[in-house]
C-alpha cells in the first residue's frame, strides 16, 4: 500500500501518526517509534530553544515570525505560532514546521538539532543561503519530509544526508547547489519524492535502484549530471578528447628500447580522424 500511515500510543493521552514512504523496512519502523517514543515522552524545553533558536538566526523582513511570543509559558503555547504544528495541541513538542514562502534570509538554522523529534522541515521559497551543515543528519536525525527547494543554498550536498533513513521526500531544487551529488543517497530506500533539479550539479547521479521512480525531471537543468535516467556517463579520456583537440606522441625510434612512435591526431570531435604508425621515422600506416 502507498502512502499508509501508522497510528502510535508511546505515552497517556498522546496519539500520533507517522506516515512512512512505500517498502518501508518493519525493523527500521519499530526502531523510529521507539526512538520518537522515548524523545516525546520527555520534556519540552528543547523545543522552546529550538524554535528560539531559528527565530533569533534568520531575518524577518516581513515580520510574520513576530508572533512567535516566548512569554507566555502554558503548556503547548508554541503549538499555536505560525508554522508550527505539534504532536499534540497540549504539549510542546514539535512535529512538523512549516515556514515556506515568508521571505525569510540567513543560513540553515542550526538550532534545529534541539527540536529533537522532528520528522517535517519546509523551508522553501524564501531567500536562505549559504552550505548546508555538514552534520545535517545529526541535526535533523528522524526527518521524513525535507523541502529546502527555490533558496539560494550553495555548496555540496552535505554526505550526511544518506544518514537520514527515514526520507520519504527530500527537494533540494531550484538552489545552487554545486559538486556531485553523492552515491550514498542511493541508499535512501523509502526515497519516493526526490528533486535537485535547476542547480549547478556534474557528475553521476546515484543509483537509487527499482524501489523508487526518480525521473529525468528530477535532475532537470543540471548540464553536467549523467547517468540512468539521464545520458550514459562518458570516461574521463573521452571526456578530454570531446573537449580539446589533442596531439598525443609516444616518441621512440634512435636509440629507444622500443622502435615504434605513434601519433595519434584527435581534431575536436568524439571519433578519431587520422592514426599515423611510424617505425623509425617511416610513416608505415
Amino acid at each position: 500500500m502507498e502512502g499508509w500511515t501508522v497510528a502510535v500510543q508511546f505515552v497517556p493521552h498522546l496519539r500520533f501518526q507517522v506516515p512512512f514512504g512505500r517498502r518501508s523496512g518493519a525493523k527500521q519502523d519499530r526502531e523510529l517509534q521507539r526512538k520518537l517514543g522515548f524523545c516525546v515522552s520527555f520534556g519540552f524545553e528543547s523545543d522552546i530553544s529550538c524554535l528560539k533558536s531559528i527565530k533569533a538566526s534568520l531575518e524577518d523582513p516581513s515580520g510574520y515570525l513576530s508572533s512567535w511570543d516566548f512569554s507566555n509559558h502554558t503548556e503547548g503555547f508554541i503549538c499555536k505560532f505560525l508554522g508550527i504544528e505539534c504532536w499534540s495541541a497540549n504539549e510542546s513538542k514539535v512535529l512538523k514546521i512549516k515556514l515556506s514562502d515568508l521571505g525569510l534570509k540567513g543560513h540553515f538554522p542550526q538550532g534545529l538539532a534541539n527540536c529533537s523529534y522532528l520528522i517535517g522541515l519546509d523551508l522553501s521559497g524564501n531567500k536562505l543561503s549559504g552550505p548546508l551543515p555538514e552534520d545535517i543528519g545529526r541535526i535533523l536525525p528522524f526527518i521524513i519530509s525535507l523541502d529546502l527547494s527555490s533558496n539560494s543554498f550553495s555548496g555540496k550536498i552535505p554526505r550526511s544526508l544518506a544518514n537520514c533513513s527515514y526520507l520519504n521526500v527530500l527537494k533540494l531544487e531550484n538552489n545552487e547547489f554545486s559538486g556531485e551529488i553523492l552515491a550514498q543517497l542511493g541508499q535512501l530506500k523509502r526515497l519516493n519524492t526526490f528533486s535537485v533539479a535547476n542547480n549547478l550539479l556534474s557528475g553521476q547521479v546515484p543509483n537509487f535502484g527499482s524501489y523508487t521512480a526518480i525521473t529525468a525531471e528530477s535532475y532537470a537543468n543540471n548540464a553536467g549530471l549523467c547517468g540512468k535516467p539521464l545520458k550514459r556517463c562518458q570516461s574521463t579520456l573521452v571526456k578530454a578528447l570531446e573537449s580539446n583537440s589533442v596531439v598525443i606522441a609516444a616518441a621512440a625510434g634512435f636509440g629507444f628500447a622500443f622502435p615504434f612512435s605513434f601519433c595519434f591526431f584527435l581534431p575536436r570531435a568524439p571519433s578519431v580522424r587520422r592514426l599515423w604508425v611510424f617505425y623509425r621515422g617511416f610513416k608505415l600506416w
